[in-house]
């Protein structure tokens, strides 16, 4: 599908829309369009709420954020998401967070049917005390002392839609990732609908001579989208580097008002899509993001003779 498409089809007002890449492969793009088609009150779940979601607040998409890291990626602050949440302008924001294995529960529960997920790490945590949504449970089994354990549970996150970027996928919807990854595959199974966004469409031959790299199969996908450099400013591992200088920009830009209102307006509402985006940024700013080739050995996976 196109973008335009995917998102029309599969994200509505209201919506949960899980959001999810670590570092790398961050579906920017496709906050973009969901901003372009003028989605609201949606509640976005992404682990390391970054710059896209900076943006999609800036947008006027999101009414509650559930994330376990709020920040520019080491880089500096989120202006527009500060603001929410320590002065409620221009309105407030609703805020649930959770430790990163906290969130990393959460979709595993979601992704198994699970009621809640237990894990040891909120012990002493101040977590429990704002976060309502963490509980604690006594274990039906004794332990080594005799005593059954209370323990702390996360309920499932069953987003309406997940929206993940990749290398790349064949036409079914096998999906492909190498480099970092994050909990896409979880975020997908654990959601009603996916959406995966890929650098390139591929031969179903290709992703068979590598079955290996296929991180998401085809009957969890509900559409695929090819949109070269849809991830910027993250990375795409060998295709594009990661845009240092538009990390450390955008805490200037969405710290002033007015300035990242006047960016919304240039590169995103002033784009019909990301390849204007792309085509905007300039060959020569991509000709410095550009990387080198690292190839990996080949494996023989044998086959019968």
């Amino acid at each position: 599908m196109t973008m335009r498409d995917a998102i029309a089809a599969f994200v509505h007002d209201g919506d949960t829309v899980a959001i999810e890449g670590f570092t790398h492969l961050i579906p920017t793009a496709a906050g973009h369009e969901i901003i372009r088609q003028g989605r609201r009150n949606l509640t976005v779940v992404r682990m390391t709420a970054d710059i896209v979601v900076d943006q999609m607040l800036a947008g006027g998409c999101v009414a509650r954020l559930v994330s376990s890291f709020v920040g520019n990626s080491s880089a500096g602050s989120l202006g527009e998401l500060r603001r929410r949440i320590e002065h409620a302008l221009p309105e407030p924001l609703e805020f649930e967070e959770y430790s990163h294995y906290g969130m990393v529960c959460r979709y595993l529960a979601g992704a198994q049917r699970l009621p809640f997920y237990p894990l040891r790490s909120y012990a002493g945590s101040d977590l429990v005390a704002v976060n309502d949504g963490i509980r604690t449970v006594t274990s039906p089994y004794p332990g080594p002392d005799g005593r059954q354990e209370r323990i702390h549970v996360v309920p499932p996150v069953n987003p309406d839609v997940t929206i993940v970027h990749a290398q790349r996928a064949d036409r079914a919807g096998n999906t492909q990732i190498w480099g970092l990854t994050g909990v896409q595959a979880e975020a997908v199974f654990a959601a009603r609908r996916a959406v995966v966004v890929v650098e390139e469409v591929v031969d179903d031959e290709v992703v068979r001579s590598d079955p290996n790299r296929t991180v998401i199969p085809a009957h969890a996908v509900d559409a695929v989208v090819a949109c070269p450099r849809g991830a910027h400013p993250s990375f795409a591992q060998g295709y594009y580097d990661r845009d240092n200088a538009f990390y450390r920009a955008w805490s200037h830009i969405s710290k002033d008002p007015e300035r990242l209102r006047e960016w919304m307006e240039r590169w995103v509402h002033g784009t019909r899509n990301h390849a204007e985006y792309v085509a905007l940024l300039g060959e020569e700013h991509w000709a410095g993001l550009a990387v080198g080739e690292a190839l990996s050995l080949p494996v023989d996976y044998g086959r019968r003779l």
